[in-house]
């Protein structure tokens, strides 16, 4: 088989990269877009070695530069986004416009030729559903549009009724993958991201700090079984059109992943609770519980969690000691 172009937009950032690592192990060629806002030349560094990797600073929203590069694609990924909920707190205005306007110069300029598109949803767009497992017809409720909260979820909603538009109106061949906290080497804590920021926590023995009372639970996938998922959906045409759970279905409890943390890292940190309020300011709402139904996936791909969270947690915190 003739190698492919492969096009990533965010491609610097903490998934982008190890998709990136993985097309390249493929034998493909990488371009990889970023305006390195939240992603890092640091995550992409060990790649520039590789004849089939090119880097490319711009953002998706320059749409000139992004035609040009859609135009020499085979596959298009565009994961390129607002990055977690601090960040998005802080900067509403420009994580919405990102989210919105990148993703139509993506699905425009991908549907003038055809070329097959993955865009990166997020387990957010479910809100405040209690009905626990979310599958991917499930109901989405979102709090008052003056939390800024909300926003991220609520523009990522639009673009996949975007995508799905795209699909029906102009034949573009898409697919939607939300993900369920996704883990692994490379993740920064620097935007709110948990695991990460927990780790850096017990190694440096500072206090463990647990938003709310910890009962709220999650399920974090690890990003090789993400990214694996991610090649087979764009080359499994059926997909198109459709919207996909992914992640791990192995819930686990702020308070226990903290507990569990402490325990790998043998850290004598102190574990402590701050609220919501104190870290988010007044109003601020959460998701209690977040678990993917992964059915859909299943029978699409045949696709299967293969690492655990014990195993996921052992990669990040080798990881982050090899950078001390």
């Amino acid at each position: 088989m003739a190698k492919k172009n492969i096009l990533i937009t965010g491609g610097a950032g903490f998934i982008g990269s190890h998709l990136a690592e993985k097309l390249l192990s493929l034998g493909e060629d990488v371009f990889v877009l970023d305006d390195l806002s939240t992603g890092s030349l640091k995550n992409i560094s060990h790649l520039k070695k590789n004849s089939n990797f090119h880097f490319i600073k711009g953002s998706v929203t320059e749409k000139k530069k992004l035609e040009k590069l859609v135009a020499k694609a085979d596959r298009v990924y565009h994961l390129a986004a607002a990055v977690g909920v601090k960040n998005i707190m802080e900067k509403p205005l420009e994580s919405l416009l990102n989210n919105l306007l990148g993703a139509e110069v993506v699905f425009e300029a991908a549907a003038n030729r055809r070329t097959p598109v993955l865009f990166t949803s997020t387990s957010e767009v479910y809100g405040k559903n209690t009905n626990i497992p979310f599958s991917e017809d499930s109901d989405r409720i979102y709090g008052s549009a003056y939390n800024a909260r909300w926003g991220y979820g609520m523009s990522k909603g639009v673009d996949e009724f975007l995508a799905l538009a795209y699909f029906r109106e102009k034949k573009l061949p898409v697919v939607t993958v939300r993900l369920f906290n996704v883990i692994g080497p490379r993740q920064t804590g620097v935007y709110g991201m948990v695991v990460p920021r927990f780790v850096e926590q017990a190694i440096s023995g500072q206090p463990i700090t647990v938003f709310g009372d910890g009962s709220q639970t999650r399920c974090f996938g690890n990003i090789e079984d993400v990214v694996g998922a991610l090649v087979k959906l764009i080359d499994t045409p059926k997909t198109y059109g459709q919207i996909f759970n992914l992640g791990s279905d192995e819930e686990i409890s702020i308070k226990n992943l903290a507990d569990k943390v402490k325990t790998l890292t043998h850290s004598k940190s102190k574990i402590l609770f701050a609220s919501y309020n104190k870290i988010y300011g007044p109003g601020f709402e959460d998701m209690m519980k977040r678990k993917p139904d992964l059915t859909k996936i299943k029978k699409a791909i045949g696709y299967k969690p293969k690492k655990t969270l014990e195993q996921s947690l052992g990669e990040i915190i080798d990881d982050i000691h090899a950078q001390k």
